[in-house]
C-alpha cells in the first residue's frame, strides 16, 4: 500500500470517527455506552497497521472535539487521545506485526487502550491536582461501555474480514506486500 493510500485510509477512518459518534448522539444513543468513536480507530489499526492506527486514534478525538465539542477538552480529551492512540497502535502491532489472530488482536488492543487510559487519568489527576482514582475510572468506563465492547467484538472482525476479502489493497497490507 502506498503512503498516499495509507494517508487516505487514515483520513477516512478519522472522518468516520467524527461522524459515527454524531449519528449516535443524534439518535439519542450514548457515546460512553456504545463507544462509536472506538470502532473506526480499531479498524484503522487492524487494516492500516500500527502507524495508521496511532494516527487515527490520536487525531480523531482532537478533531471531533474541535468540530463537535465531543469529547470535552478537559479532562476527557487527553485521556481519549491516549486511549484511542494506544488502541490503534496496539491493534496494528498485534494483528499485522505479530500475526495475532484478529479477535485476540482486538481484545489485546481494547485492554491496552483501557490500561493506557487509566495511566492517563493518574497523570492528569497529578498534573491538575485533582483527586481521580484511576481504578474507579477504569471500572466505571468498563461497566458503562460493555454494550460498546460487545458491538466491537461482534462487528469489527466481520467488517475487517469483509474489507480484506474485497480489497486487494488491504490484503496486500496484511500479507506484507
Amino acid at each position: 500500500m502506498s503512503s498516499t493510500q495509507k494517508l487516505i485510509g487514515v483520513a477516512m477512518f478519522i472522518a468516520l470517527g467524527v461522524v459515527l459518534p454524531l449519528a449516535f448522539h443524534l439518535a439519542g444513543a450514548g457515546g460512553s455506552v456504545f463507544l462509536p468513536m472506538h470502532i473506526p480507530v480499531l479498524m484503522a489499526g487492524l487494516l492500516l497497521g500500527s502507524q495508521g492506527g496511532l494516527a487515527a486514534g490520536a487525531l480523531t478525538p482532537v478533531l471531533s472535539s474541535l468540530l463537535t465539542g465531543m469529547p470535552p477538552l478537559l479532562p476527557v480529551l487527553p485521556i481519549m487521545v491516549v486511549e484511542l492512540g494506544v488502541y490503534g497502535l496496539s491493534a496494528g502491532y498485534l494483528y499485522q506485526k505479530r500475526n495475532v489472530p484478529l479477535v485476540w488482536s482486538l481484545v489485546g488492543a481494547m485492554l491496552t487502550g483501557r490500561l493506557a487510559a487509566g495511566l492517563a487519568v493518574a497523570a492528569i489527576g497529578g498534573l491538575l491536582q485533582i483527586k481521580i482514582q484511576p481504578l474507579a475510572y477504569l471500572l466505571g468506563v468498563f461497566s458503562t461501555g460493555l454494550p460498546g465492547m460487545a458491538i466491537q467484538l461482534i462487528f469489527i472482525p466481520l467488517l475487517v474480514k469483509k474489507l480484506q476479502a474485497g480489497s486487494v489493497t488491504f490484503r496486500q497490507v496484511k500479507n506484507g506486500g
